[in-house]
């Protein structure tokens, strides 16, 4: 015989107080008195009674859900976003709804209008120029930006430029003169980790030597390792956009018989968990992907609850030194 779940009714009167109160209490919209609540929770518990989201969305007009949206999950940077943002969304009793934009610009705009119509607020990871999303602001829904934006939106990001100019000045404490860096030019931060670099070198009177991914993925960097060391302006060092990148990178050098670091000195940004498990193990800048995502959600659930920060919050950058970079012998 099918057990019989237990209703609203069930645990107001074993509480004994009215049905509206116990909707109150479940649904946040008002404190009673300590024992009252005590009663309420032991009732609760007792009958095994579990509230109806779906029903309780229509009465309080809130979902307890927020919507995420990132570039690529197959990307670990964005996976640790996940991590730290899951993890303050849970403790406030909220759930994630997440959607891969597959680093597709054109896709971003429908989904992220779409997902805003089923969650509370958002987290948004995107390329976007910041003119080209200003609709964000008509979305009628708390929003955080994972990136540093001039928009009068509340964001977190890296500050990128700091980012760059630190590998680069690791590359010249080793001795390194000949300096490439292998961007990823649809990315908006691309410009800031270019400027940089440059800023770094024209310090020591030299010039940086730009080179672009297809996509910030491993495969990109495997495909561009050729055109980087094999061309006619061979570097020393390469700064590359991000870690995957990198280690793609690394891994077509030894196919074509370049040995990093004795012949070239290779570099990343992210600072995600292959990196330290690569031969060699990969030098790189530590964004704090995890606390960025636990700090764009907390902003998000201070807008929630009507204390909303407006400003831009950047992490500093943290320089991991590991065996893919050595003095120039």
């Amino acid at each position: 015989m099918k057990k019989i779940s237990p209703t609203i009714r069930d645990v107001a009167a074993a509480a004994g107080v009215s049905v509206a109160t116990v909707s109150k209490y479940i649904n946040g919209a008002q404190r009673f008195s300590a024992p009252v609540e005590a009663r309420l929770k032991e009732s609760i518990e007792s009958l095994g009674y579990r509230s109806n989201p779906l029903a309780r969305s229509m009465i309080t007009g809130k979902t307890r859900t927020i919507g995420l949206t990132i570039l690529d999950i197959s990307n670990p940077h964005f996976t640790n976003v996940v991590k730290g943002a899951n993890r303050i969304a849970l403790r406030h009793d909220y759930t994630l709804l997440l959607v891969d934009i597959d680093e597709n610009q054109a896709r971003e705009r429908p989904l992220i209008e779409a997902l805003a119509q089923r969650v509370d607020g958002l987290l948004v990871s995107s390329r976007l120029p910041d003119e080209d999303a200003q609709w964000m602001l008509d979305l009628d829904k708390p929003v955080v930006l994972l990136r540093n934006a001039e928009l009068p939106i509340p964001s977190v990001g890296i500050n990128s430029r700091l980012a760059t100019y630190m590998l680069a000045r690791h590359l010249l404490d080793l001795g390194h003169r000949r300096i490439a860096y292998l961007g990823f030019e649809h990315a908006r931060i691309n410009d800031e980790r270019i400027r940089g670099a440059r800023e770094c070198l024209a310090e020591a009177g030299l010039e940086l030597d730009i080179y672009e991914a297809h996509a910030p993925t491993p495969l990109a960097g495997e495909q561009a390792c050729s055109r980087v060391m094999l061309g006619p302006k061979r570097p020393q060092a390469v700064i590359c956009y991000n870690d995957l990148i990198a280690l793609g990178f690394m891994k077509e050098a030894a196919t074509l018989g370049i040995r990093v670091p004795h012949d070239v000195s290779v570099t990343g940004i992210d600072n995600v968990p292959y990196s330290a498990y690569a031969a060699p193990g990969l030098t790189t800048v530590d964004i704090q992907s995890e606390k960025m995502g636990e700090l764009a959600m907390q902003k998000l659930i201070d807008a929630l609850a009507g204390h909303p920060d407006p400003g831009n919050s950047m992490f500093e950058p943290r320089l991991i030194v590991r065996e893919s970079t050595a003095a120039v012998t």
